[in-house]
């Protein structure tokens, strides 16, 4: 062992280099203890009470938005849980037919129900597993989890005993014991470390749940190793009258798909029933019709995000996931940009003007300001003659956005007919400009417009006209009956709305009468030639159609207005695709530079604030040393750099030196003077931190063997 050296003999090493103290990457502001003999000032500015009213203001915003999407997020799930109820009943009414057919085989008793195969002789060997095939339609099986985990509930609740699975249970790392594992723990609640069927049959064969089926679901099939997924379709073939399990199957594709994954035999095993749910675009509608029309009144977008949105649906292959996540991404900038975004939480609420008024935000001076620069507002009080008032303002808001998404689900009742999507029908009337609507030309959207909407219903299909004029062309080519059925639920939608709902009714009775004149024509002309008869029928209704027709012309006239002339439009609807484009796509690495650039806007620390634009030692060391990356090219000198940074983080701030000569005690300024002091050693490893951090975010690249002392750099401007 060495010996110890004597402090006195051995070579001089400065103790302040070699003890390295820890410090903070991020500027801790010092707490200072208030002396006894300075009195505390009272601050009369108003930064306090601004700061108090920039809360208030954020955390009103937040809970707007917490309100806004909450009820929009149940929106959505009502509607994609009502859109597949019919289906989830069919498939229990499936699974207890199934139930009732196995039972009717045989009923063992405990000990035959807990007997290994093979399977008892009175039995006819070629009992097979009822299987359910689900066919979702989707590409993206993200869309599917909410769907399966309803079926789920959905058969839960008609009394039966329910395990889901997913393609992750059938990896080929697992095997069937890892998916049997996790189906006991489903069915027992309990873990099991050595998973085998007969503990499932002999809880089956309790009291509490023998007379209950039992349902086996695996949400995307086609993602299952098939090895897996055959050894376990083999295994509950031998226990499938003991343990009367019940398959449904997520198929995305076709019945082909089952027969690729399993082998001949499995398949042979397999009695199956299909079943399909809607397909995306169904679903894209009806999430559109109740979310942006039948819930209009608290918020909605613009033309220019609708068509992005539709866009982004249709690039994604009809992904819903994706869209709602976008619809909510729409939904959290509208709140936090618009100041007066409070009046949506009103408007979802139904509290109207008077909670409005009782609250008084909107005579408050900002927002009464931020109102009085709404263009859309300042041509209401224009056009209507009154002074600064809410209530009318708010109220004609409600009545054209009701109007207007009454004739939009009007129009949409045609394109049914004709599959169009009010996905883009709802584009195309957002872009609709207000015009005098003829009976002939139906001159209703811009010619460029037009000519190029893709319709995702034909792939590859180009549009010679725009939807809504095919609307209208549909409308005079439907039959008396379809133009009935289109009658009565136009009869259902305008309800509310008392002019429309007349006239709607008004051609109800109209109809009803030439149905009637047509079938007493018929009986007298009955012995007159056939192609005559043809052509007065054709003629009788070619005329009801063109009064349809010519009054939803009217309609178009009187009610349809253009986004701009709604007011208080500024504060509904959404249309800044660029930032939209932003938050969806992404930009990391021009978010971090701006970032590192403006470090004290987000640190908000008041000494670095004061010094705008000059780099101090208590700003954050990655923030200094990207600031002075500006200052060089291609290529960084890594001792210049050091040297620079060095120089910035050992002088203390003009301020601080003033505070220093003020000192009055010898003692506290060589106190001060020790603490601000750091060695060298300390800056070094601040340095090689900051770098590093730099190289992780990707604006850096590190020495190469030919240029050791130069680092690259990767990013250049914002």
């Amino acid at each position: 062992m060495a010996p110890s050296a004597d402090p006195e003999t051995s070579p001089s090493i400065s103790t302040s280099n070699t003890d390295l103290q820890p410090f903070f990457l991020l500027h801790k502001a010092a707490s200072r203890k208030p002396s006894s003999k300075t009195r505390r000032r009272i601050d009369l500015s108003p930064k306090a009470s601004d700061a108090s009213a920039q809360e208030y203001n954020d955390n009103s915003r937040f809970e707007t938005f917490k309100l806004l999407w909450s009820n929009t997020e149940s929106i959505i799930k009502d509607v994609l849980k009502n859109l597949n109820t019919t289906v989830f009943d069919g498939i229990d009414k499936w699974v207890h037919a199934s139930f009732d057919a196995i039972r009717a085989c045989r009923t063992p008793d405990f000990t035959t129900a807990m007997s290994m195969y093979p399977i008892p002789n009175n039995v006819p060997i070629g009992a097979q597993i009822f299987t359910a095939l689900l066919f979702t339609k989707n590409v993206e099986s993200v869309d599917d989890i909410s769907t399966f985990a309803d079926l789920g509930a959905h058969m839960r609740s008609s009394g039966c005993l329910v395990a889901n699975l997913t393609s992750i249970d059938f990896s080929a790392k697992n095997g069937v014991g890892g998916c049997l594992k996790t189906l006991l723990r489903q069915f027992l609640l309990a873990g099991i470390d050595a998973p085998e069927m007969s503990i499932l049959a002999s809880w089956y064969n309790e009291q509490e749940n023998y007379d209950k089926p039992l349902i086996v679901i695996i949400d995307d099939v086609e993602r299952c190793s098939s090895s897996v997924l055959n050894d376990f379709i083999l295994m509950l073939r031998e226990w499938v009258i003991k343990v009367p399990i019940i398959l449904v199957l997520g198929v995305a594709t076709s019945v082909d798909a089952l027969r690729n994954i399993l082998c001949s035999s499995a398949c042979l095993y397999l009695s199956v029933c299909e079943f399909n749910l809607g397909t995306p675009a169904e679903r894209m509608d009806a999430v559109i019709e109740a979310v942006l029309l039948r819930s209009c009144q608290s918020f909605n977008i613009g033309k220019h995000v609708a068509t992005f949105l539709r866009n982004y649906f249709l690039r994604h292959d009809g992904t819903l996931t994706l869209f709602v996540k976008a619809l909510k991404i729409v939904t959290a900038q509208q709140v936090f940009s618009e100041p007066l975004s409070f009046v949506l939480r009103k408007l979802v609420n139904e509290e109207g003007t008077e909670g409005l008024d009782g609250d008084n935000i909107l005579l408050r001076e900002p927002a009464m300001k931020r109102a009085l620069e709404l263009p859309s507002l300042q041509r209401f009080w224009e056009t209507s003659g009154n002074s600064i008032d809410w209530v009318s303002a708010l109220s004609e808001l409600k009545r054209l956005h009701q109007l207007w998404s009454s004739l939009v689900m009007c129009l949409y009742e045609i394109g049914r007919y004709r599959k169009i999507s009010l996905l883009d029908l709802y584009c195309e009337m957002l872009k609709l400009k207000q015009q005098n609507f003829g009976a002939n030309d139906l001159n209703l959207v811009e010619k460029d417009y037009s000519t190029s909407v893709h319709n995702y219903q034909s792939p590859g299909c180009l549009l010679d006209k725009g939807y809504i004029v095919r609307a209208f062309q549909m409308l005079r080519d439907l039959s008396a009956m379809e133009l009935c059925k289109i009658l009565d639920r136009w009869e259902m939608l305008t309800r509310g709305i008392e002019k429309i709902h007349e006239k709607v009714k008004e051609l109800q009775s109209q109809i009803t009468l030439e149905e009637k004149r047509s079938r007493h024509d018929l009986r007298k002309e009955s012995k007159r030639p056939t192609a005559r008869t043809y052509k007065n029928d054709k003629t009788s209704n070619s005329t009801i159609n063109e009064k349809v027709a010519s009054f939803l012309q009217s309609m178009f006239r009187e009610y349809i207005q253009t986004i701009e002339s709604i007011p208080l439009h500024e504060i509904i609807f959404f249309d800044n695709v660029d930032n939209l484009n932003t938050a969806l796509i992404g930009d990391p690495r021009r978010r971090i530079q701006a970032d590192l650039l403006e470090s004290r806007k987000f640190l908000k620390c008041s000494c670095c604030s004061k010094n705008d634009g000059v780099l101090v030692p208590s700003m954050h060391d990655t923030s200094i040393m990207y600031t002075l990356v500006q200052e060089h090219g291609d290529l960084i000198n890594v001792h210049e750099w050091f040297h620079s940074f060095m120089a910035v983080i050992s002088n203390p701030p003009l301020q601080a030196k003033k505070k220093l000569r003020m000192s009055p005690s010898p003692k506290k300024r060589k106190d001060s003077k020790e603490a601000r002091t750091k060695t060298d050693a300390s800056i070094q490893a601040e340095f090689c931190r900051a770098v590093t951090e730099l190289q992780i975010t990707g604006l850096l690249r590190m020495p190469t063997k030919r240029r050791p002392d130069y680092v690259q750099r990767v990013a250049f401007g914002l």
